[in-house]
């Protein structure tokens, strides 16, 4: 394995024990066993690693898709949803880095390409579903967007205990079962995928 790719894997290793702040430059080259300046070497600085690490997120996100079951358009959306909490929930440094964009590149060209892959494809599934299932006349993209950001902010309140400490709130499902019925006409079944 390159320094390049032992790099990238420790910055990983680090956010996922200890949390975004702890992986500086000093603590992932100790990590790696190379000098403190050899992530400069192989990074423009900081923002470019964690873009790195950040992209990685991006990646695994999108590969979930082929855990998703078979079933209408209305039933994938549903778990990409539930998976989408699911993977904020099991991975929360790693979503909160993501998405961090004071500490990454914004404008990084691989995290650019693989965050609009998994935002196209999570609007390729909003746009599956039959115009029926949604509020009339929401354009497709808009409604991803949108609710991609409830999900994004329901996952956020959860880890942060805004809403995980709540006495109406018994667990993340049923209040991800009664955002998703916010968006759609039918009821949500409140299927027990996030933990």
């Amino acid at each position: 394995m390159g320094t390049r790719r032992r790099l990238i894997d420790c910055a990983s290793e680090l956010l996922d024990s200890e949390g975004v702040e702890a992986v500086t430059l000093r603590r992932i080259a100790k990590r790696a066993g190379v000098s403190h300046g050899a992530p400069l070497r192989h990074f423009a600085g900081r923002a470019q690693l964690l873009s790195a690490v950040a992209t990685l997120g991006f990646q695994e996100l999108y590969g979930r898709k082929d855990e998703l079951p078979d079933g209408s358009p209305r039933e994938v959306l549903l778990a990409a949803c539930h998976s989408y909490v699911d993977f904020a929930l099991a991975r929360p440094a790693r979503f909160e880095l993501m998405f961090r964009h004071d500490l990454i590149d914004p404008a990084d060209p691989e995290l650019v390409r693989h965050s609009s892959a998994v935002f196209d494809l999570f609007a390729g599934m909003v746009a599956a579903v039959p115009s029926a299932g949604w509020r009339a006349g929401t354009d497709p993209r808009l409604a991803a967007a949108s609710l991609w950001a409830a999900l994004h902010g329901l996952a956020r309140l959860w880890l942060w205990g805004g809403l995980a400490e709540a006495s109406f709130a018994p667990d993340v499902t049923a209040v991800l079962a009664v955002t998703l019925e916010s968006y759609l006409d039918q009821r949500v079944d409140m299927i027990n995928h996030c933990p």
